[in-house]
């Protein structure tokens, strides 16, 4: 959990603009937006198999072998 204390002298704004950084570093949002909508385990391995097939191809464009 993300804590923000307000420091002597500082704004909502400017607390609530570290609060913001703080979340998107730690990955709360992201972890949000993974878990909104269940996904099977096969729907995952597909996903799973077609990034490692995209990095691969990735890595070749970079690195003609």
């Amino acid at each position: 959990m993300v804590f923000v204390k307000l420091r002597d002298g500082e704004n909502v704004e400017d607390a609530l603009r570290r609060f913001k950084r703080e979340c998107e570093r730690t990955g709360i949002l992201r972890e949000i937006k993974r878990r909104e909508h269940y996904m099977s385990p096969s729907i995952k391995r597909k996903l799973k198999a077609a990034e490692a097939r995209r990095k691969v191809r990735r890595m070749r464009r970079r690195r003609p072998v």
